[in-house]
């Protein structure tokens, strides 16, 4: 007997036009649309398969609108934003949920609202802890002069532990290049090397890039969900007056530019929001 299982693409964080460059912005995220069957090592598989940042596999759930895993192409995610939305996203087209909805992820169940094709999820409360290097040994993983980092790093979690970075303008993001072996040493945690780099551009626009990998290669994510409520975590945690909102602009120097929301409100909880426009569906063939 055939499995079959049906799958859609979408761009999550796709810019705001609606044009079809807009649409092939974004960072694209695979769904497939019901796993039940599925094993662990399967999703596993499929996700290497399509080599997108995540594919995500959508299941039955008691406390939830669905049940949602994350993978990448190596390993499975506690959380990640664009998977989030563009799950919600999908869930809706199937109408299986509407303009609100709850997902069951690994790392708890995380709320998701649309106005239109704009998503928005509102993270966990985050925790943080002290990064442990110098900001000389962190300027030379990133290759970046000491000046060009503007505070003090934090790791931080709302889902996903990773290391928040703030840098002193826009030119010094835009000049980030890590280095293999001192990234690997300097910038990693359980789970690999990354950092988000970041910095204002005006009062209600940042700039920001995520560089992830290990010691014998290091990637750029277009958009970055998880790490973007991890920057409203530290804003928090660096004392920053509430409410507040940001455009947050990543992805330019992948050829992927994406477009990210990022508020927090009065109770200080997080919310990370863009716009998901749908590509492609298929099915995928396994017997």
């Amino acid at each position: 007997m055939s499995r079959n299982y049906r799958f859609r693409v979408v761009n999550v964080f796709a810019a705001a036009a609606a044009t079809s460059a807009s649409r092939l912005s974004g960072n694209p995220l695979a769904v497939i649309e019901n796993a039940q069957g599925l094993s662990e090592m399967e999703m596993q598989q499929i996700a290497l398969q399509f080599n997108l940042s995540e594919t995500t596999f959508v299941l039955p759930s008691t406390d939830a609108d669905a049940r949602v895993r994350i993978f990448t192409t190596t390993f499975e995610m506690p959380f990640a934003g664009h998977p989030t939305l563009g799950t919600a996203h999908v869930l809706r087209a199937l109408g299986r949920a509407g303009d609100a909805l709850r997902l069951h992820l690994n790392a708890g169940v995380i709320p998701v609202v649309a106005q239109g094709d704009a998503w928005t999820l509102t993270a966990n409360i985050p925790t943080h802890r002290a990064y442990e290097y110098s900001r000389g040994q962190l300027a030379r993983a990133l290759r970046l002069n000491e000046d060009d980092i503007a505070g003090a790093p934090l790791w931080m979690n709302a889902g996903v532990e990773q290391l928040i970075v703030p840098l002193a303008s826009v030119d010094a993001v835009a000049r980030a290049q890590p280095r293999l072996d001192a990234f690997a040493e300097y910038c990693s945690n359980a789970r690999e090397a990354q950092a988000y780099v970041y910095a204002l551009d005006d009062a209600t626009r940042m700039v920001s890039r995520y560089f992830w990998g290990h010691a014998s290669a290091i990637f750029e994510d277009p958009g970055t969900g998880s790490a973007c409520a991890n920057l409203g975590g530290y804003l928090l945690a660096d004392g920053a007056a509430v409410p507040l909102a940001f455009d947050v602009h990543q992805g330019a120097a992948t050829g992927r530019p994406c477009l990210l929301r990022l508020s927090v409100d009065e109770h200080k909880r997080i919310h990370v929001g863009g716009r998901v426009v749908e590509l492609m569906h298929g099915e995928l063939q396994l017997d």
